[in-house]
């Protein structure tokens, strides 16, 4: 459980303290260090990237989020459209980020694009989602989609932006 916090803390604190430096692959399209922004799917990545669905929350929305410093943090700065999402049911697609070992999870982040290393965060706060489900959920390397509680997190203690609780995993 310890490790587990550590690296759940360690994952989020890089990508929401505003580290500028290169986290895995080489920069992404438009000059964006790795672990900052939206995310950076590679054209060499074995797993397609998300496909557009009408029943899902669009990443396009939650990466719109822009950040602001306040006495040494880095806090979002979210526009209304995400605002008027909170505390109210969503459907999210995307890509488990495991924060314990096994074959089914109760706690994870889904990435807006999939993990290019086991160490490495794919974007930055805005392009991940904490999720706590009801009951466990088949880990996957492919995009998953779940639906609960959406909340807008205006300053997380781990730097998160944005959590889903009550989730069930959905076709």
């Amino acid at each position: 459980m310890k490790s587990k916090a550590i690296i759940f803390s360690l994952m989020v604190s890089i990508a929401s303290m505003g580290v500028h430096a290169q986290l895995s692959s080489p920069l992404a399209d438009g000059g964006i260090p790795m672990g900052t922004g939206a995310g950076y799917h590679s054209p060499n990545s074995p797993f397609a990237p998300l496909e557009d669905r009408a029943d899902v929350l669009p990443w396009s929305v939650l990466t719109a989020t822009k950040t602001k410093m306040e006495k040494n943090k880095v806090l979002p700065v979210f526009p209304s459209t995400i605002q008027s999402l909170d505390q109210k049911s969503q459907r999210i697609q995307g890509f488990m980020m495991p924060l314990d070992p096994g074959e089914k999870q109760k706690h994870f982040l889904l990435s807006s694009v999939p993990l290019t290393c086991a160490f490495c965060v794919p974007g930055g706060p805005e392009s991940m989602v904490e999720v706590k489900t009801k009951t466990p959920v088949k880990y996957s390397l492919e995009a998953v989609v779940v639906e609960g509680k959406f909340a807008v997190l205006k300053d997380d203690p781990y730097g998160l932006f944005y959590r889903v609780t009550d989730a069930v995993a959905v076709k």
